[in-house]
């Protein structure tokens, strides 16, 4: 019997696994089936908590069954729990993004920092030597690394913006030979961005933590913002703080329910 919980961080939703005791090999199509939202439980990532030599260590699924190296919202919610679970106000956790550190934030919040973006053409990774401030793609967006790709447009209205053809589009543009996270961010006040997502195998969501550091960072290099913004989402409001020692996303969590997958479930899924 596989064990889980659904999370959600401002409405970017996942099906989180424990599997620090009892290691859980999913294959690509249980991925897939537990990701379809009318036949299996629905997630925009599947996190996978693993036993590390020392801490926690987090993998991360996308509802095509394909892997990413980071997931902000997911780090936040498991690193919540975990410091319930534990009384703990901090602790550190490991992902293919490598290290990072949360804390408790108060009033319900949880922080992360998510290490340092990665700016340079080849760590995004993009498939040429260009300008990653401003891409030579129509719109002139910004790339940047977050352990995953990223790809923010800056324009006068997020809201307007056809999100559903767009997103996919530029998702499988060929500068990006991984794919990439595709954001629509609207400058609205002093350090306040509107922003609306695309992630990459999955579609529309309702938040992005990696996204909205992303979106941040290049506001921040373009001049638009300081590194402190206040960033409005589909699912609600997130916190970035580009600092000396990486970006910090802080936000709130939210524990829906736990369940477990029956026998026929897991048999009809292989």
């Amino acid at each position: 019997m596989i064990q889980f919980e659904k999370m959600h961080g401002l409405g970017n939703d996942f099906v989180v696994i424990d599997a620090r005791e009892r290691p859980d090999g999913l294959s690509e199509a249980l991925v897939k089936a537990i990701a379809h939202r009318h036949m299996g439980v629905g997630f925009d990532q599947l996190a996978v908590i693993e036993k590390g030599s020392e801490n926690a260590h987090l993998v991360f699924y996308n509802a095509d069954g394909s892997t990413s190296a980071a997931c902000g919202n997911a780090t936040r919610c498991i690193a919540r729990k975990l410091m319930t679970e534990s009384g703990r106000d901090a602790l550190t956790l490991t992902t293919e993004r490598g290290t990072l550190y949360a804390k408790d934030a108060g009033d319900g919040l949880t922080s992360i920092n998510m290490g340092h973006p990665q700016l340079e053409w080849h760590e995004v990774p993009l498939a040429q030597e260009v300008d990653t401030l401003e891409l030579p793609i129509d719109g002139g967006p910004t790339a940047t690394g977050m352990g995953n790709p990223h790809c923010t447009f800056f324009v006068d209205d997020a809201e307007a913006v056809d999100l559903e053809k767009l997103g996919s589009g530029f998702e499988h543009h060929p500068l990006y030979p991984e794919r990439t996270n595709v954001q629509f961010a609207s400058l609205i006040g002093e350090n306040h961005l509107r922003m609306r997502v695309w992630e990459r195998g999955v579609g529309v969501t309702l938040a992005s933590g990696s996204s909205s550091c992303a979106t941040a960072v290049a506001a921040a290099r373009r001049g638009l913002t300081g590194r402190q913004v206040q960033i409005d989402l589909d699912g609600g409001n997130i916190w970035i703080d580009w600092r000396e020692d990486g970006v910090w996303m802080t936000g709130p969590t939210m524990t829906v329910f736990k369940g477990a997958f029956t026998d026929d479930f897991l048999e009809a899924s292989k």
